[in-house]
């Protein structure tokens, strides 16, 4: 897999996941249903793909957000 986002991007997804995670586990306003669980998945997704740095959803349209890819 190649590389097509930049470090601004990652950090994005990061900082997004970090919120998600918080709304799911450290507050009651999600409560205890579909939309908690639907809030770990999505933050799962960020975390993954901040770490290896390759969307699939970007490969599939061609967008790329890092410069030197």
């Amino acid at each position: 897999m190649t590389t097509n986002m930049g470090k601004f991007d990652r950090g994005g997804r990061l900082a997004i996941a970090a919120v998600l995670l918080f709304l799911a586990f450290g507050t009651s306003a999600l409560g205890a249903g579909i939309l908690s669980w639907l809030a770990l998945i999505v933050a799962g997704v960020f975390t993954l793909t901040a770490f290896v740095g390759n969307c699939p959803l970007y490969s599939v349209i061609g967008l790329k957000t890092c410069k030197d890819c």
